[in-house]
């Protein structure tokens, strides 16, 4: 694979990185399988693997630990994740300097390793000011405990204002954002993925397989998503309109992979890459077979009759499903937030 530079790093990754969510109680139970596709998707020359804390709560870090003992732990660009509750504790969450802090060592002991090199803030969190968050990373990269840090799935605005108080408070900066992005995901294109651009940083873009709608296991004629419209209705659920929209789109989307001699997971993977603002678009397997289908489309480049095909289907900057953009405003879901308090 043709190596990409991460952002403003210097540090060069593959253009697929490996995703662990699948690995552990969420997707795939057994590490020894688990184990053997990374190191799979390692050999077929992947070297950015990008896990969390939450994933199966703490598990799928613990595997991808696992894999990297056996292994020349240099060879692998390691990225994972802090923010979301590991557990009963009410600090045990968020974007806290008391938190960040303590979570890196959990981290650090699942992982088996003695540095991470990407830390990343898994979503916003509007009650810990900023400047706090990025203190706490700015004094974990001068501690040794991680070599760079970036954020996921935080919007434009709450992306400049990172950017403005890194440089006015003298603090390390995000030097990657890792936003949702894929045929069916395109509302970044209009700001946040401009914004990247425009601060030298790495994309790394997750669900470009929007959730498994781009998989080719849905459409006329192919399996429902019950068991996925029953854990997340908002966004399978087929009696909502925006999906039923995405599903009428994804059978268009499928003719057109066919048309065009291509799996309809080889477009959506080239689509997302074919951005100049991405670097690394995030492929979860679950199973070999599922690694295998996707090693390919890595260098695949589309037509750009293609793309522009693509563009007619889903315009540019479009959310098909607004619920698919990772994360709402409370200033949208807290009603509170945006009415007077009442005697």
């Amino acid at each position: 694979m043709e190596l990409k530079t991460l952002g403003r790093t210097g540090v060069r990754v593959s253009p697929l990185c490996l995703g662990a969510m699948m690995f552990g109680d969420w997707g795939n139970p057994d590490h020894d399988d688990s184990v053997r596709i990374i190191h799979r998707a390692l050999d077929a020359g992947i070297n950015f693997i990008d896990t969390a804390d939450v994933y199966s709560q703490g598990e799928s870090e613990t595997v991808v630990g696992k894999a990297l003992s056996s292994i020349d732990r240099s060879r692998v660009v390691l990225a994972t994740k802090v923010h979301f509750p590991m557990g009963d504790d009410p600090n045990a969450q968020g974007n806290s300097r008391r938190w960040i802090t303590a979570e890196v060592e959990n981290s650090l002991g699942r992982l088996g390793t003695d540095y991470i090199d990407l830390y990343q803030i898994h979503r916003p969190d509007e009650s810990t000011d900023i400047h706090e968050t990025l203190g706490a990373l700015t004094d974990l990269v001068h501690a040794g405990k991680i070599r760079y840090f970036g954020s996921s799935t935080f919007p434009a605005d709450m992306t400049v204002e990172a950017q403005w108080v890194s440089r006015t408070r003298q603090l390390g900066r995000f030097s990657t954002e890792q936003p949702p992005y894929s045929i069916l995901v395109r509302g970044i294109e209009r700001d946040l993925l401009p914004v990247a651009q425009t601060y030298g940083m790495g994309v790394i873009s997750w669900s470009p397989l929007a959730g498994g709608w781009l998989s080719g296991s849905y459409g006329e004629g192919k399996p429902n998503i019950s068991r996925r419209s029953e854990r997340l209705p908002a966004r399978y659920d087929l009696a909502i309109p925006e999906n039923q929209e995405k599903l009428e789109v994804v059978n268009q989307l499928t003719k057109l992979a066919e048309e065009s001699n291509l799996s309809l997971i080889h477009m959506a993977l080239a689509f997302v890459l074919e951005h100049p603002a991405v670097t690394s678009a995030i492929i979860g397997p679950r199973t070999m077979e599922q690694l295998e289908s996707q090693l390919d489309a890595a260098d695949l480049r589309l037509e750009v009759s293609v793309l522009d095909r693509i563009d007619e289907i889903v315009p540019p900057g479009t959310n098909l499903n607004p619920g698919d953009a990772g994360w709402i405003p409370p200033s949208l879901t807290n009603a509170s937030k945006r009415r007077q308090v009442r005697a």
